[in-house]
């Protein structure tokens, strides 16, 4: 897809094991209470709530710890004011890095990130300085049928791309494609359309795996030195392991050759 690092494969991949050893916790926590402060505690009225909690539960999450965190969001429980906040900077070799980050104290997280940078040969920025390079969009994902599952010839047949392509164009969607790297179909919004656009294709009979607001750089910075992106996917990954930051979003990219020549 045009616009998706090689980082942000490689994000993909470490939220996932992230996830089942349950690293991703306090993450999923903080969202869920952000969200619940934000728009309130219901699941169908408070769309980002409900993807929070619908990731969180797809990451291990416990219900309880689920519950505790939207009561904390919604005021029912006493818990630390958490503000969302973003940082921009370069990594080594001119990478452009935006950090969005939820923190209770903008001091420390601050301090923290400046020292990530300086540490693998980048700076941080001021605001804006890379921003512009991260549209916001939405995703939605929707799993591939296969054969094997428990879905009849005659469901995995109708279930195809060219009608979801047909379904999705009643929600004006930016893009529809096939992700290969995860095995399945994407649906690119605005951020503006992605709820609409999610809770339309529900409404069609389609379950919808992810549903997510996301940026996508509009340009990649090719990186050709494997010491250079040893120390870009350092800084990537130590900033990406903070419990402050929710998520971090790159244009590095770089060969297959490169990355296998990296050693992490």
């Amino acid at each position: 897809m045009s616009g998706h690092s090689k980082w942000a494969n490689i994000k993909h991949k470490k939220a996932k094991a992230d996830a089942a050893r349950g690293a991703n916790f306090a993450k999923f926590s903080r969202e869920i209470i952000i969200a619940a402060k934000i728009g309130g505690g219901d699941l169908n009225g408070n769309f980002r709530l409900r993807t929070a909690v619908e990731k969180a539960k797809a990451g291990g999450l416990p219900n309880d710890t689920i519950k505790r965190a939207i009561d904390k969001g919604c005021g029912n429980l006493a818990g630390d004011n958490y503000e969302e906040i973003t940082y921009e900077g370069y990594g080594a070799g001119g990478v452009a890095v935006f950090i969005e980050a939820a923190t209770d104290n903008k001091n420390r997280t601050a301090g923290d990130i400046r020292s990530y940078f300086t540490k693998f040969g980048g700076n941080l920025g001021e605001t804006g300085c890379v921003g512009w390079i991260f549209e916001p969009y939405g995703i939605i994902a929707i799993d591939k049928p296969q054969e094997k599952s428990k879905r009849s010839k005659e469901e995995v047949k109708m279930f195809d791309f060219d009608k979801l392509f047909e379904d999705s164009m009643e929600f004006d969607p930016i893009d529809v494609y096939e992700d290969t790297d995860e095995d399945d179909y994407k649906i690119k919004t605005s951020t503006e359309n992605l709820e609409a656009t999610a809770k339309g294709l529900e409404n069609l009979g389609y379950t919808i795996k992810s549903a997510e607001a996301t940026r996508i750089p509009s340009n990649s910075n090719e990186i050709t030195d494997p010491a250079i992106a040893k120390k870009v996917l350092l800084l990537l990954e130590k900033l990406d392991e903070h419990d402050d930051v929710q998520n971090v979003y790159s244009n590095f990219e770089a060969s297959d050759d490169i990355m296998a020549s990296v050693d992490m």
